[in-house]
């Protein structure tokens, strides 16, 4: 695939997946057009050599055991979410004529950028079906709500307001005394009893569709690169995987709310990887002692999102580790152990982007400044397995709209391609 065809790959990626259920049904259709099959957590493991997926909320782990039995596992880790304004449990408010939806902040959201947005609505509903529950995917890809910013000329230093997530951040979706209830309406636009609603996990999404810009088309502006960016480039990387196997067992492993922790039955911290990984190694006949070995001589690249030096703000950056959009896969490592980065990792992913053909470029955090994290220290500590951290430059991590090098997407998916099929 040409860096054009990954870049434009990459925004069809993005416009079609609007919350962290919808990243997991994407993946899930390109596995199953390359011949993975969906496994059931209930059911007993596939004890046949293929490939193989299954879905857990948000969250979703993909491999294929055609090569070599009782082989080493090779990872790229991801996570599905990404900071947004996420719909309350009483949603409906009314405030000086306006109908009104509560909203909250998830995930460290830049507020500033979702104001004065087109936003829709995307999530999944959980609805009565009879004795049981059913889930129903929400998609509302029409301007329904805004959260409208404040007058400059109401502002009293004409400066900008100060931001409180709990009073400014509600969006408006109608005029009028009326009040109507939201979660009917969304209920409604996807052909459900709004009575039959018993639980939902509801976001905003931004509307702009997602592009190449730049004046040579170098750049992509789109919502959600951290981390659907990975999430795009670790797909690619498993379906070359797994056309060429090696003496490793290739995973992709995809989390939900590594944006608040990771503390979920879903998330990096929760017992899925190492659940997934031991049934695997069960299903071919292995034991206890086979899963062991097997983990031992395994490693994880962790995939999120890299800070670019910002032209703007050049002085928030470490001066000497200058990071490029369309400068190459990105390794980071903190000796805080923020990033789980140690030197065996940071070779075995310099070899791959030495195999892929791809340059590396090397982050670090200023060390006067707080540095943020990813699911590799988490990953690391849960499973034993050597972690490297790892990612695509970008500019405005957390906002509603991002910034990265639209040649990085092939580059990125190409060195971790590498990295689950090391020469």
């Amino acid at each position: 695939m040409s860096s054009t065809a990954s870049a434009l790959g990459l925004c069809n990626f993005v416009d079609v997946s609007p919350s962290p259920f919808h990243v997991c049904r994407t993946v899930a259709v390109q596995l199953e057009e390359a011949g993975f099959v969906r496994v059931d957590e209930t059911d007993s493991w596939p004890t046949e050599a293929g490939r193989y997926y299954l879905i857990r909320g948000g969250s979703l782990v993909a491999w294929s055991t055609e090569g070599a039995p009782d082989s080493p596992f090779r990872i790229v880790g991801g996570h599905t979410d990404s900071p947004n304004l996420r719909v309350k449990q009483h949603p409906d408010l009314e405030s000086a004529g306006w109908q009104m939806v509560g909203l909250e902040p998830y995930g460290g959201a830049w507020l500033n950028s979702w104001l004065d947005r087109d936003l829709g609505i995307s999530g999944r509903l959980s609805v009565r079906d009879g004795n049981g529950l059913r889930e129903v995917l929400v998609k509302v890809d029409e301007p329904i709500l805004r959260v409208p910013q404040l007058a400059i000329h109401l502002s009293e230093d004409r400066k900008g307001v100060t931001l409180d997530p709990q009073r400014h951040v509600n969006g408006i979706w109608g005029v009028g005394n009326s009040p109507r209830s939201f979660i009917s309406y969304v209920a409604e636009r996807e052909g459900v009893d709004p009575s039959a609603v018993l639980g939902w996990e509801l976001m905003t999404h931004d509307l702009a569709p997602s592009a190449v810009v730049g004046v040579e088309a170098e750049l992509i502006s789109a919502p959600r690169l951290d981390n659907q960016g990975t999430c795009y480039a670790g797909t690619q990387a498993l379906l070359a995987a797994v056309e060429n196997p090696t003496a490793h067992t290739p995973v992709l492993a995809l989390f939900d709310h590594e944006e608040v922790g990771s503390m979920s039955d879903r998330g990096a911290f929760s017992d899925l990887l190492n659940t997934v990984l031991e049934r695997i190694v069960l299903g071919r006949g292995g034991g206890r002692e086979d899963f062991l070995r097997a983990m031992a001589g395994s490693i994880c690249a962790s995939g999120d999102m890299a800070h670019a030096t910002h032209p703007n703000y050049p002085d928030r950056h470490e001066p000497a580790h200058r990071i490029e959009l369309g400068g190459g896969p990105v390794l980071k490592v903190n000796q805080n152990l923020r990033y789980a980065t140690d030197s065996a990792g940071a070779g075995a992913f310099a070899l791959a982007c030495d195999q892929a053909g791809v340059p590396l470029q090397r982050y670090v955090h200023r060390a006067d400044l707080p540095c943020g994290s990813t699911i590799g220290p988490i990953t690391a500590s849960r499973t034993g397995i050597s972690t490297v951290d790892v990612g695509a430059a970008q500019l405005a991590m957390h906002s509603a709209r991002e910034l990265m090098g639209a040649s990085d997407v092939k580059a990125y998916a190409d060195a971790l391609a590498a990295f689950l099929s090391p020469a």
